[in-house]
C-alpha cells in the first residue's frame, strides 16, 4: 500500500509499504478514508523529536471496516469509523478509569500509545491507503453511514476531543472569561470548545492573520501578539483584570513576538505561554496545558531545554492560588458525545480545515502547512 514515510527533517515521501495484516483476534483492518496531518507532526517533520527515517506518520484516522479479527463482536465489515489517536486496551487500570490516553498495555514500559508517533509504541500510521486497528471493538467510534460530514468526523480522531480535553482542564464553566493561547488546529479547537461550554468571553491569541480570523468567525475575540504583550492587550480590554480560565495550546514550540511564522525558523522561547498563562488568570482560577511538552527534545534552545526542563514562574503560581492540569487529551472520554453534536448539528468543527488533497499531494502538503503558507491551517489527507 501508498503511506507517507518520514525520510528525515523537513522531508517526507509517499512510498510502498507492507500492506497490514490481522495480527491478533482483536484487530481489524480499516480502509482509510481521510487522515489528517497534525501539528503535533510537525515536531517529527522538523527533526524536533526522536524520530527514526522510516516511520510511517498519522494518528487522525478514519475510514471503512475491510476486514476483522475472530474476536471482534461490536464492529462489522462495512462500518464506517474513527479512531482515537490514543491506542487502547480498554481493561488496563488506566482505561478503566477513563484515561485511555495513558494505556499500560499497548506500549510496554510506557503509559500511553498511538498510530505512527515516535515512542508510542509499534503501531503503524493512517496517513496510508490502510490501517491496522487493535482492540477494535474498542477502539472503533462507529459514525453513520455514506460521506457526510466527513471532515467533521475525520476531527474526531484528535484535535476537536484534544481542544474541548483542554477546556476540561481549565475547568471552563458557563459565563466564564477564557484565554486561549495558539490559534493552530487544537487552540482553534479549544476556543471553539469553550463556547460550547458557554463561555462568555473566548480571546484566541496568536499571530498568523488566517488562524486568527477563523477565529474571529466563531466569535471569539483575536489577539495578534506581534501588535503588544498578549496579557496586556486581555487586561486593558477587561479594565485591568485577567481572565478567569487559559489554556495552553502552544507548547514547547513556543515563539516571541515577532518570529517568523514558518515552522523551523523561529524564534523561540519554550516557556513563554506558560509564564502568560499565569499570568493572565486571575487569582484561583485554572489554567489548561494540552499543548505538547517533551522530555527530550533534540533542537532545544538550551540545554534545558533539550531535557524539557522549562523555568516558569511557580512562586505566583502559588501565590495566586492557580490550579492547573496537563497530559495528552483521553479522546474516548469525548468523542462519542462530540460526534452527537456534529450529528445533531450543534457542532461544526471542519472551520479549521483548509485544505482537503490526496495522500499523493502529502510532501507538498507537509512544507506548506510548516511554513503556514498559503492559509494552511488543518489539512485532510483522503488516500
Amino acid at each position: 500500500m501508498k503511506a507517507v514515510v518520514y525520510k528525515e527533517p523537513f522531508k517526507v515521501a509517499v512510498e510502498n509499504v507492507d500492506d497490514p495484516k490481522i495480527n491478533h483476534p482483536n484487530d481489524a483492518i480499516v480502509r482509510i478514508t481521510s487522515s489528517c496531518i497534525c501539528g503535533s507532526d510537525l515536531h517529527m517533520y522538523e527533526g524536533r523529536t526522536a524520530a527514526e527515517p522510516g516511520i510511517v506518520f498519522g494518528h487522525e484516522n478514519m475510514g471503512v471496516i475491510e476486514e476483522i479479527g475472530s474476536a471482534v463482536k461490536d464492529r462489522k465489515v462495512g462500518d464506517r469509523v474513527v479512531m482515537p489517536f490514543n491506542v487502547a486496551c480498554g481493561f488496563c487500570k488506566n482505561c478503566l478509569g477513563g484515561f485511555t490516553g495513558f494505556c499500560t498495555t499497548v506500549n510496554p514500559g510506557f503509559a500511553g500509545g498511538a498510530y505512527g508517533y515516535v515512542a508510542m509504541g509499534p503501531w503503524v500510521g493512517g496517513q496510508a491507503e490502510y490501517l491496522q486497528v487493535p482492540f477494535a471493538d474498542f477502539n472503533c467510534l462507529p459514525l453513520p453511514k455514506g460521506n457526510q460530514n466527513e471532515a467533521d468526523f475525520s476531527l474526531l480522531a484528535d484535535i476537536f476531543p484534544t481542544g474541548y480535553h483542554g477546556a476540561h482542564l481549565a475547568d471552563v464553566k458557563p459565563g466564564e472569561s477564557v484565554a486561549v493561547f495558539g490559534a493552530g488546529p487544537v487552540g482553534l479547537m479549544a476556543a471553539y470548545s469553550c463556547t460550547i461550554r458557554g463561555a462568555a468571553e473566548v480571546y484566541s491569541i496568536d499571530h498568523v492573520k488566517e488562524r486568527l480570523d477563523k477565529a474571529a468567525g466563531f466569535g471569539a475575540i483575536p489577539i495578534n501578539y506581534d501588535d503588544a504583550d498578549p496579557v496586556e492587550q486581555i487586561k486593558s480590554r477587561r479594565s485591568g483584570s485577567g481572565v478567569d480560565k487559559a489554556i495552553d495550546a502552544v507548547g514547547y514550540q513556543a515563539t516571541s513576538a515577532g518570529s517568523s511564522a514558518a515552522g523551523g525558523e523561529q524564534d523561540e522561547v519554550p516557556n513563554i505561554v506558560l509564564n502568560q498563562l499565569i499570568d493572565v488568570v486571575n487569582p484561583t482560577g485554572a489554567l489548561g496545558i494540552p499543548g505538547l511538552y517533551v522530555p527530550s527534545d533534540p533542537g532545544g534552545v538550551d540545554e534545558n531545554a533539550k531535557r524539557g526542563a522549562l523555568s516558569i514562574n511557580f512562586g505566583r503560581l502559588f501565590e495566586k492560588g492557580l490550579r492547573l492540569g496537563t497530559g495528552q487529551c483521553n479522546v474516548k472520554s469525548y468523542n462519542a458525545y462530540l460526534r452527537d453534536l456534529i450529528i445533531a448539528g450543534r457542532a461544526e468543527p471542519s472551520f479549521v480545515v483548509s485544505h482537503e488533497v490526496s495522500l499523493d499531494e502529502a510532501p507538498e502538503a507537509y512544507v506548506k502547512f510548516d511554513r503556514r503558507e498559503d492559509g494552511y491551517t488543518k489539512v485532510i489527507l483522503h488516500p
